[in-house]
Order: C-alpha cells, then sequence, then structure tokens
C-alpha cells in the first residue's frame, strides 16, 4: 500500500518531458523514464528535429493509438500504418503482410503495401521468423524508432495511423519526443469495460496530459457480446464500475463509440483480412465506422484550427 500511495504521489507529481525539472525533481525518482529525461532525450537536437520535418512534411495527421491491455483491438485516404510495438509486432499478421520484407530505395525505406492507399512500417518485417523474440533495453528501442520515422519514405499521407505496445513506457515517450518536431493530431486511447483495463487506461489519460498529447477520444472494445441469432446482447465484460462511459465523464474525455464483441474480429485478424469488408452488415462494423468518422472530423477540425 505505502508503494503504491508513492507511486501514485510521483505520477501527480511529475514536472513533465519539457520542465527543465525533468528527471531531476523527487518526484522522478524510481520512474524507469528518469535517465531519458534527465539526459535531455525530451527534446531532440536541432539537426534530428530538421531531418524529421523534412521526412513528414507530406503527413497531414498523425493519429497516436494506445491501449489499457494487449489485445483490444482498414479508406479512401493514403494512410501510412506505422507498428512501433517492437517486442509484441502483431500488425504484419493482422494485415496479411507475415514473410514480407523492407525494401531500400534510393529515398529510403519502402513501407510494405497493403493496398496503393495503405502503407505499412514494422519490426515484424525485419524478423527472419515471426517467432523470434526481440530482447532490447530503451535506447535501442528509441533508435528503430527514430530511424522507421527518419528513413521510411512514406510519400504523400493523409493519416500516419502510429501503433503503440499496451501501456506507457519508452516506446510511447520517444515516439512523442519525435514527433514534437512535426504535429500531432492526437492519440486515441483502446480499453475494454472492466476495471482492470480502465485502471490502465487512467495511467495513458495522465501522461497524454503531462506531455502535452491531446487526446481525441475513447474507444471501448469487447463492449458487449450481440447474439447473430436472437440479437440479444450480453455483457461478456461486465463494467461494474461504470465502464469507458462513466470513465470518460469524471475526467472530461470523449467516448468515440463502443464496439461489440464479434468473433469473426479474431478470425480477420487471424487470416490477415480486412473485417468491415468480410462483415459489412455486423454492429462492429457500423461501430468502427461511427468511430473513423468522428476522429476524421476532429482530425479536420484540429487542423483548422492550426491554420487559423
Amino acid at each position: 500500500a505505502a508503494l503504491a500511495a508513492q507511486l501514485s504521489l510521483s505520477l501527480a507529481d511529475c514536472p513533465g518531458t519539457g520542465s527543465a525539472q525533468a528527471g531531476r525533481a523527487a518526484a522522478c525518482q524510481g520512474c524507469p523514464n528518469q535517465g531519458l529525461c534527465a539526459a535531455g532525450a525530451a527534446g531532440p537536437d536541432p539537426a534530428e528535429v530538421a531531418e524529421l520535418q523534412a521526412r513528414l512534411r507530406a503527413v497531414r495527421h498523425t493519429v497516436l493509438v494506445l491501449s489499457g491491455k494487449g489485445g483490444v483491438g482498414r479508406f479512401v485516404f493514403q494512410v501510412a500504418l506505422l507498428d512501433i510495438d517492437i517486442c509484441g509486432p502483431s500488425i504484419p499478421k493482422m494485415m496479411g503482410l507475415e514473410g514480407e520484407q523492407v525494401h531500400q530505395s534510393g529515398s529510403g525505406w519502402s513501407p510494405v503495401y497493403v493496398e496503393e492507399n495503405l502503407g505499412v512500417m514494422s519490426v515484424g518485417f525485419l524478423l527472419s521468423s515471426p517467432d523470434d523474440a526481440i530482447i532490447w533495453r530503451g535506447p535501442k528501442k528509441n533508435g528503430l524508432i527514430k530511424q522507421f520515422l527518419r528513413d521510411v519514405d512514406w510519400g504523400e499521407v493523409d493519416y500516419l495511423i502510429v501503433d503503440t505496445p499496451p501501456g506507457t513506457s519508452d516506446e510511447h515517450l520517444s515516439i512523442v519526443q519525435y514527433l514534437s518536431a512535426t504535429r500531432i493530431d492526437g492519440a486515441v486511447i483502446v480499453t475494454t469495460p472492466q476495471e482492470v483495463s480502465l485502471q490502465d487506461v487512467r495511467k495513458e489519460i495522465n501522461f497524454c496530459r503531462k506531455v502535452k498529447l491531446p487526446i481525441i477520444g475513447v474507444v471501448e472494445n469487447m463492449s458487449g457480446f450481440v447474439c447473430p441469432k436472437c440479437k440479444n446482447e450480453s455483457q461478456i465484460f461486465p463494467p461494474t464500475t461504470g465502464g469507458a462511459e462513466k470513465m470518460c465523464q469524471n475526467l472530461n474525455v470523449s467516448l468515440l463509440g463502443k464496439v461489440p464483441l464479434d468473433p469473426q474480429i479474431g478470425r480477420s485478424c487471424d487470416r490477415g483480412q480486412s473485417f468491415l469488408a468480410e462483415a459489412p452488415e455486423s454492429p462492429a462494423t457500423l461501430s468502427y465506422r461511427n468511430i473513423i468518422q468522428r476522429i476524421q472530423e476532429y482530425c479536420e477540425q484540429h487542423q483548422e484550427e492550426k491554420i487559423m
């Protein structure tokens, strides 16, 4: 209990990565990112800033996807999907790209394309086998994330979607720091209804606010199960504390939508197929499309505000 209280106090008193006290304040003691902040890694050097700005100048919108737990989770737009889950890259399988490799061109690494308007980059493309384990410390992970941003030729992109690992760790801090050289529209946070996931998501909302990362909203996944025959809804994961809706009200963040549990989602991911194309009439598909629409509206409005 004493340790939990100390950790809670440290989170509340965190000076933030942009502060002169980053990594040096009393609240920083014991934080896994203390060394990174104290070393001044909260801000890339000017040369790196210029490189990243040049590489990402043709990206209109950047959206980070965070999740409370693993497993809580396609467009007429030109979309790039960057997978920075270094130790558990699942995007290649979900996109039907297992066995594909990254190719080098005169302008940098070329993304692997699912379709003409959907390019993907993941550490999974650099492994000899999908079963290979990546056992890296923070600095090596950070170096690869920087390389993905600096050396991948994304081209003209409407949306750069960054899929992050569960929780808040080196990967999250690094991607926010590196992308601070450009413009991040915000983060979409994914949870499930039960309290064990909501606890983690509250920490992620705290993280976003500390690093001044706008929160587009929260998506509640596995939000009930609708029987395909009788259409009755069952709560497989009961929202014992009110679920994402109650949490969003308490923390003053937007609830983008609730996605019901559908076994077809898992089957589509395992086959690397688009669930929206395979089950166009599913209630989950309707929910996904509504959520996508709300994210697009937020990004367009955010862009107009930046211009003004």
